[in-house]
């Protein structure tokens, strides 16, 4: 069954109630605009594909913000240089069908190559060339009205509806984010922060597009490496006799049990792996060493191991 989840792609879900009800607002808001000015300009017949892949942008925008598919120079570039595209096709190429491939082909290699990839421009470049006669009568004009019109229109919206919420401005540059606090080591390069170009490195070995920013992935590592901080043990916590776990409370965590500290070092201890596949084995360490691998105190109470509580 988990197999059968990881190939539906079903992911955790860990968004609250109230960003899906802002999310599900602002795209009602941003269609219900786009929607009066396309029918004012190519009726409700042209309308129909061209609201469409407006309905994917509201989708990005609104309820993945701060994706780097949906920032303003993917929002607008995406839309306004595959409608050109499709355009040309349309003019260029007499098979609807030929046309209509070649534009959406060629409209994703130059988003690319523009840093504008927006999958809804896809979509921008395809209704240019399938869309009915009020659509075609435009010419190059509809890149102008409705395409280009119609970005700046759910862009605006986007740009009104989150900003009253500090964590989810849109763009991406206004939102206020959680940063951890940094520690003096890591303030002199020892721990904490990546390299901006270790970063580049990481999402580069991806070999495909990555819908995360560097900027969002550096956020996502800070913030878990204080929460790592938050929940492990220091060196003052290890005790002689007590019993420490790693990972789960289950079958699948070890435990270790400090037994005795060296006489010369009062910073090494000596501790015997109580579960685990390394069962009764002992070993020696730093105090430092083995608070950094503890993650509880542990007790063994009605035949069952417990974590202590703080």
């Amino acid at each position: 069954m988990k197999r059968f989840i990881e190939l539906l792609g079903i992911q955790l879900d860990t968004t609250p109630h109230k960003e899906k009800f802002i999310s599900a607002i602002g795209g009602f808001i941003g269609i219900f605009l786009i929607l009066q000015i396309t029918h004012h300009f190519v009726g409700a017949q042209g309308a129909a594909l061209i609201v469409a892949s407006m309905g994917a942008s509201a989708v990005l925008l609104f309820a993945v913000p701060h994706g780097p598919l949906s920032q303003p120079w993917p929002l607008v570039g995406g839309h306004v240089i595959s409608a050109c595209i499709g355009v040309s096709c349309r003019l260029l190429i007499p098979d609807m069908f030929v046309a209509g491939a070649v534009a959406v082909g060629v409209s994703i290699g130059a988003m690319y190559y523009l840093r504008c990839i927006h999958p809804p421009g896809g979509a921008s470049a395809l209704a240019a060339v399938v869309s009915g006669p009020e659509v075609h009568a435009l010419g190059f004009m509809f890149v102008i009205t409705p395409v280009l019109f119609n970005a700046l229109v759910i862009l605006c919206a986007a740009i009104l509806v989150n900003y009253p919420f500090d964590w989810r401005r849109y763009p991406t540059a206004l939102a206020e984010v959680y940063r951890p606090k940094q520690t003096e080591k890591e303030k002199h390069g020892q721990l904490g922060r990546i390299p901006r170009k270790d970063l580049e490195y990481a999402l580069k070995s991806m070999r495909s597009f990555a819908d995360i920013s560097e900027e969002e992935l550096e956020k996502i590592y800070e913030t878990a490496t204080e929460h790592g901080r938050a929940t492990s043990l220091s060196s003052e916590d290890i005790k002689l006799g007590h019993y420490y776990l790693h990972g789960k409370n289950d079958d699948t965590g070890v435990i270790r049990r400090i037994i005795d500290a060296s006489e010369d070092n009062k910073d090494m201890i000596i501790y015997k792996v109580i579960t685990g596949p390394d069962r009764k084995k002992t070993e020696s360490t730093t105090r430092a060493a083995f608070a950094r691998w503890a993650k509880h105190e542990v007790v063994f109470e009605n035949n069952e191991w417990k974590i202590k509580p703080d």
